[in-house]
């Protein structure tokens, strides 16, 4: 049963948190944090604060049947710790005995604590203990928190998050977003818990926050909810002992305005351009210049008057006519003067490859050179970076080796190490890209600033990132809920326990979240999530190649019942559906395998099979209009080799495109090395295959239904 909708009253929140800033405080009192509660409807227990024992007693009496009774100090934030706490206590000599005991407990915790008194509180009972909170995360700001509560909180850390504020449909998705969701629907019978109360308590706390920023963490734990209801039985209010200082916004028009120039420039200045092999100027020149860049390039050097047969320039100031972007190749010393001068220039973007400044623990000359391009009207791309590249203006602004196969694939990269295997793969895999991007430090250009350009990039269909941070979360998850409505962005987040997370605190100078924190609000912004390097790589390559599928039925047809097993397992470990088999359309499969074969699905239809087995049985997976994605397993044989299976399944998917049937197909390939050339075959005509691996493929299915699903397109 939902709560009765009631007005906020933010003057009696306001009077509170201003009486507690007044007297130095950074927490509330259980009693202050009541009030708090009833000002935005959160329902508590009935409760009194008593000065006496004999108080205690009266408070007992009237609040009727065992009563809860909780040190109130200031001082004293964690109750239980300071034997602070007797929970079920009956009876008034228990009162007056438990009063006694929990004041000398609390004085000899902390002598100096001042106490308010003991909170008499109506014990609640039955139902479930969840935890209901709000902490504010250093990347994301305000994120709403539910879990099992109580002492489990603790234990199994079962809790989802959301950014704040949440809608009621996101506070429900909340309910549904933990381990032990089927316990508060009522699991062995029970009766399930009251999910409207609980998502109205959610809904109003991330209401709470919101409005008062201030409060930096807030939890009521445990809430109990009963199939009746839900009542906060403990609040706990932390505030901020400093402001926030929100981060430098742009709107969308101003970053596109400065992206489109730096992409797409007329013009290009190399500052510290050279004409000396091996040193980074001069690799930056010559892939300018090899890679068919055709703009205008004017190297910067103050000792040369030519380089690579281009008219060099002492200072960027004597370059004729405007410049859209700087690629800066000098010592990190020389950078903030250069800067300076790009201002005075008028250029938009400033490309940063030296290294030097915070991943190196000089924040001071970061902080310098931000400070400066911010005076100038510079946006900086990096510093610490290998530069970057963009196809489809034969764009290779970098020290790294050239990259030329275009194709709609944008890759980023935080680290000059995952830059350098993101080329390696794309060379290798023949993946075609439209831009490889290096970020390093962020100093200021970062995700949300590429996101924003690539939504509305032609020549870009998937995004594919590597991050160890976020430098501005909220940010970050605007610009990909606008992407992700259109185009897939795969995210891989570096930094996901603790030991990576304090080497990404190291590399460039970036603070890893919590990484269920990202986890679940990188769900929430429509992302897909890669785990390793490789599945970022594959993910980025194989989603383009799948087509969109219309609904969640996935049928198995494999030769071999082993990797049919396998496959299975990756199914469901990836979020799959494995298709209930109709009769009729068991029935159809049947008269295409033999006998010792298995229907159902997966469907075996044996290894010993010709390629016409495998033909009508793909070929009817196809045209089935209940099936909305296959799963291929091949088991190498001489009736059906690999390239023969390659290139009737090749086949028969093509006429089926043909006929408007547009179905993801995925092939795992089992066999010796010729399953290698037919799984690239495969690969090139619109089937994502693998050979000696049933997870992959899937693995690729299931990242195409995981965005799917987030852009509400099934």
């Amino acid at each position: 049963m939902a709560q009765e909708s009631v007005a906020y009253d933010k003057d009696a929140v306001r009077e509170v948190l201003d009486k507690a800033r007044a007297e130095g405080r950074d927490s509330l009192t259980a009693p202050e944090g009541r009030l708090v509660c009833e000002a935005y409807g959160i329902p508590t227990p009935g409760e009194g604060l008593a000065g006496s024992a004999d108080e205690a007693v009266r408070l007992a009496g009237e609040l009727g049947g065992r009563v809860v009774m909780k040190i109130v100090s200031p001082e004293i934030l964690h109750k239980t710790e300071a034997g602070g706490v007797k929970v079920g206590v009956s009876g008034d000599d228990a009162v007056r005995s438990a009063y006694d005991e929990i004041i000398a407990n609390a004085k000899a915790y902390n002598a100096d604590a001042t106490i308010d008194g003991i909170q008499v509180q109506q014990m609640l009972s039955g139902g479930h203990e969840v935890i209901i909170g709000a902490t504010t995360d250093p990347t994301f700001g305000k994120v709403i928190v539910f879990g099992l509560g109580g002492v489990l909180v603790e234990v199994l850390k079962d809790v989802t998050f959301r950014l704040a504020p949440v809608d009621t449909e996101t506070a429900h998705s909340m309910l549904d977003g933990i381990a032990a969701a089927e316990v508060l629907k009522g699991a062995r019978g029970a009766e399930p818990a009251d999910a409207d109360a609980l998502a109205d308590i959610i809904k109003r706390l991330s209401d709470l926050v919101t409005d008062f920023p201030q409060i930096s963490e807030f939890d009521l734990n445990p809430v109990f909810a009963r199939p009746d209801g839900a009542s906060a039985a403990d609040v706990r209010i932390v505030l901020a002992t400093e402001d926030h200082v929100e981060p430098v916004k742009y709107t969308q028009d101003e970053i596109l305005a400065t992206m489109n120039r730096m992409m797409r420039p007329n013009a290009v200045a190399v500052i510290g351009a050279s004409a000396e092999n091996g040193k980074i100027g001069n690799s930056v020149m010559k892939n300018l210049i090899n890679g068919g860049y055709a703009g205008e390039i004017y190297p910067i050097n103050p000792k040369a008057d030519e380089i690579l047969g281009r008219k060099a320039y002492k200072n960027i100031l004597d370059v004729p006519g405007e410049v859209d972007v700087a690629v800066f190749a000098v010592p990190a010393k020389f950078v903030p003067q250069a800067l300076r001068e790009v201002g005075e220039k008028n250029i938009p973007a400033a490309v940063l490859i030296p290294s030097g400044f915070a991943e190196t623990g000089n924040h001071e000359l970061q902080d310098e050179i931000v400070k400066i391009a911010r005076e100038g009207g510079v946006r900086m791309l990096g510093p610490n970076i290998y530069g970057y590249y963009y196809t489809p203006q034969n764009l290779c602004a970098t020290f790294c080796t050239p990259y030329d196969v275009k194709g709609g694939t944008a890759l980023t990269s935080q680290s000059g190490g995952i830059g350098m295997a993101i080329l390696g793969f794309s060379r290798t895999t023949k993946m075609g890209v439209s831009a490889i991007v290096g970020l390093g430090n962020k100093s200021d250009l970062d995700e949300d600033d590429l996101l924003t350009y690539f939504e509305q990039d032609p020549d870009t269909n998937i995004v594919a990132m590597h991050l160890e941070d976020l430098k501005d979360g909220r940010s970050f998850v605007e610009a990909a809920q606008r992407i992700t409505k259109k185009k897939p962005v795969v995210v891989l987040k570096a930094g996901r326990t603790a030991l990576g997370a304090k080497a990404a605190s190291s590399h460039t100078g970036a603070l890893a979240g919590d990484d269920k924190v990202y986890d679940d609000i990188l769900r929430q912004s429509g992302v897909v999530r890669a785990y390793s390097l490789n599945d970022m790589l594959e993910f980025a390559r194989g989603i383009p190649v799948l087509p969109t599928p219309k609904g969640e039925n996935v049928v198995i047809i494999t030769g071999a019942g082993g990797s049919g097993v396998l496959l299975s397992d990756a199914v469901v470990e990836n979020g799959l559906n494995l298709m209930e088999m109709p009769k009729d359309l068991d029935e159809a499969f049947k008269a295409f395998i033999p006998p010792f074969g298995a229907s159902g699905n997966p469907i075996d239809i044996t290894g010993g099979e010709p390629p016409s087995t495998y033909e009508a049985t793909i070929r009817l997976g196809l045209e089935d209009d209940r099936i909305h994605a296959l799963i291929l397993g091949y088991w190498h044989t001489i009736v059906t080799p690999p390239m023969v299976f390659a290139e009737l399944t090749a086949r028969v998917v093509a006429e089926a495109r043909e006929k408007g049937i547009e179905k993801p197909v995925v092939a795992s390939l089992a066999g010796d090395t010729e399953v290698e050339e037919a799984s690239d075959y495969l690969y090139q005509h619109g089937v994502v295959a693998y050979p000696y691996t049933t997870e992959k493929p899937v693995a690729v299915l299931g990242a195409k239904y995981r965005w799917a699903r987030g852009a509400g397109l099934i």
